[in-house]
């Protein structure tokens, strides 16, 4: 609603433990039929995912209809996932501490 998620998506991480994402990397995605709603992933899920302490990748995709087998989509995705898989060895492991440095991250996403 309002270039948001709803309340049914909302529901589900209502109910998530608040330490289940901690230290986790994401990557943030969403389809729409129109480029309009394009903000929510900056308005909405990334807030989201900030406040349940994940590791946000700084590249989020979004696709409208348009976007299907237009240029640069595959490149944004390309994009997202390759900045996804160099933190995925920063996440932390059952029991460790889920605090993951900026620096290290940072250093992650460079290399």
């Amino acid at each position: 609603f309002s270039a948001s998620y709803s309340g049914l998506f909302k529901s589900f991480f209502d109910v998530l433990d608040k330490d289940a994402l901690t230290g986790k990397p994401v990557l943030i995605g969403a389809t729409g039929g129109t480029g309009r709603h394009s903000l929510v992933l900056e308005h909405a899920l990334r807030p989201l995912f900030a406040y349940l302490r994940a590791v946000v990748v700084p590249t989020g995709v979004y696709a409208a209809s348009e976007d299907w087998g237009a240029e640069g989509l595959a490149e944004r995705t390309d994009r997202a996932a390759a900045e996804l898989v160099a933190l995925m060895p920063l996440a932390p492991r059952r029991g460790e501490e889920a605090v993951v440095p900026f620096a290290e991250q940072l250093a992650a996403l460079q290399r």
